[in-house]
């Protein structure tokens, strides 16, 4: 099967089969490794993408799906400016530790930060829940969201 889509904001189009899941088309055969295979069953968020700029666990969205949809990658928020408060916020809060969840941790609360600029601490942990860190403990992750809003609103 053929589909069409926008990646990362630019056409793309490719043969796969009906029950690839995005998240192998994306590691696999497009090399995007941002999106990481965790759980495989929707629990842990690290494959977390935006499609059509909504959090979604990539390991659960069938190839098919994806026919004239947008899906985005932290490789296509590089030159964002919100994105790049958000990974400046992480690394000066201590945000990241091994890595393996950042992606998806980032792409879920930009997302949120699109839709809310200015959240709540309790709107920020709705916000990411999704996603597992076995390392922050979540409180450096909240307070990295946190300065990311006051970093955007100066």
């Amino acid at each position: 099967m053929r589909i069409s889509f926008m990646l990362n904001g630019k056409k793309a189009e490719v043969e796969m089969s009906v029950n690839q899941t995005l998240l192998d088309l994306l590691r696999d055969d497009l090399g995007v490794k941002s999106v990481k295979k965790g759980c495989e069953a929707g629990e842990c968020g690290a494959c977390t993408v935006l499609l059509d700029g909504k959090p979604v666990t990539s390991c659960l969205v069938l190839t098919p799906q994806l026919e004239n949809r947008r899906v985005t990658t932290l490789e296509g928020l590089g030159e964002d400016e919100l994105m790049g408060a958000l990974r400046d916020a992480f690394m000066e809060n201590g945000a990241i530790q091994c890595g393996f969840c950042t992606p998806g941790v980032l792409l879920s609360a930009y997302a949120l930060l699109k839709e809310n600029p200015k959240p709540t601490k309790t709107e920020v942990k709705k916000g990411i829940e999704g996603n597992i860190c076995r390392c922050t403990g979540y409180f450096k992750i909240i307070d990295a969201v946190m300065d990311a809003v006051e970093r955007v609103a100066n």
